[in-house]
């Protein structure tokens, strides 16, 4: 099998890629991967050194939404996996723009090359928050989409395209929608990272508000995992919710983040509440669990414990970032 993995160097995309050329995903041993990722400034090779002497790994910098490019990767392809998305919620406070033309056009842009190849395979790798603020409950797949923010607009629009091309032309397309990843190699402007390296360098942390909004965490390696159980099993047309069962307010995940990092709350400054701020979100795993036997395997404690050793042990991956992004 031959794969694309769009966004193949940022977070979340080069963990699929590492744990695929590892063969750690039934139905994909032996997969050649092909990575295109513009590089912009989540996107990392860095993410991908462990794998990129493999001969089954090659990596091509590019933009989706070039579909002349497009076309000279997609003869012979059996399979794409899009990750590539602009992801972070400020920014698209700030400009949408570039979230509307990454992850509404470049989507539309894939597909298109999906339909004028023949492509066996596609899958639309997604969010939560596609689906708005939940006060009570579980979202369920068939979940009305209720965005709140430019980032989640922009990610909505692009799931329903997703949806209409396989509606329309019968393209082969799933849908995952996950909640909120940590792990290693997680760019230093996402909660986690962010007070995990300010914390260690003795910096404080910016908290929203009261810390009362409500996220379910993931980690990146059960995320990842789902969506190769959803690649090699999911059915055309279908949407797969993944979630990781572990659902914190932030003020909880911020006392945990001080306990592991031997601070306390002198360090936290409490800031403005950010526009929009969905107040919870939480997913229902019920179908990819009955369809595909899909199951979170890492403990939440035990895996936050292993990425702030992570972050300890790998300061010179993520201090060039901070720099670069005037995180510090």
């Amino acid at each position: 099998m031959k794969i694309l993995v769009t966004g193949g160097a940022g977070f979340i995309g080069s963990n699929f890629v590492r744990r695929t050329l590892e063969d750690a995903y039934p139905g994909l041993e032996g997969a050649e991967v092909v990575v295109l990722d513009a590089l912009a400034y989540s996107g990392n090779l860095e993410n991908l050194a462990a794998v990129s002497e493999s001969p089954r790994y090659s990596f091509v910098e590019g933009d989706i939404r070039d579909a002349a490019l497009l076309d000279t990767l997609f003869p012979g392809l059996d399979a794409v996996v899009h990750f590539a998305a602009e992801s972070h919620v400020d920014r698209s406070v700030r400009d949408a723009s570039i979230f509307v033309e990454t992850n509404v056009l470049g989507t539309q842009r894939l597909l298109d090359a999906a339909l004028r190849h023949e492509l066996p395979r596609f899958v639309h790798i997604s969010t939560d928050e596609v689906y708005g603020s939940i006060a009570e409950g579980s979202w369920a797949e068939d979940r009305p989409l209720e965005p709140n923010s430019p980032y989640s607009a922009s990610k909505a629009g692009s799931d329903l395209l997703a949806r209409s091309y396989h509606r329309t032309h019968g393209l082969n397309v799933s849908i995952t929608r996950c909640s909120n990843n940590y792990g290693p190699y997680h760019f230093p402007e996402k909660v986690i990272p962010l007070f995990v390296t300010n914390l260690i360098d003795d910096r404080h942390v910016p908290l929203y508000g009261e810390g009362l909004n409500v996220r379910d965490w993931l980690h990146v390696d059960d995320h990842t995992r789902g969506i190769a159980m959803v690649l090699v099993g999911g059915r055309p047309g279908e949407i797969y919710n993944i979630g990781g069962g572990t659902e914190l307010t932030n003020r909880e995940l911020t006392q945990l983040l001080l306990d592991a990092t031997g601070k306390d709350w002198s360090s936290v400054d409490h800031v403005q509440d950010r526009l929009g701020h969905d107040l919870r979100y939480s997913v229902d795993i019920s179908k990819i669990r009955a369809e595909l036997g899909y199951e979170p395997r890492v403990p939440f404690a035990e895996g936050l414990a292993a990425v702030v050793e992570w972050y300890r042990d790998n300061r010179s991956w993520w201090e060039p970032l901070k720099a670069r992004a005037a995180l510090a």
